[in-house]
């Protein structure tokens, strides 16, 4: 699974990791958090988010 990271703070989403403090399970791709989740760290849209390489 991808590492994403989010193009105004930083934050990286590691789906080994999940963000289960706001309901993403660890092993949760990034794909299939729901739309209506957002950064952690800064609040942005998931949409802010772009695949590391």
């Amino acid at each position: 699974m991808d590492k994403w990271e989010c193009t105004a703070c930083g934050y990286i989403y590691d789906p080994q990791k999940g963000d289960p403090e706001h309901g993403i399970a660890p092993g949760t791709a990034f794909e299939d958090i729901p739309d209506t989740w957002v950064c952690p760290e800064c609040g942005v849209d998931k949409s802010m988010f772009q695949k590391l390489a």
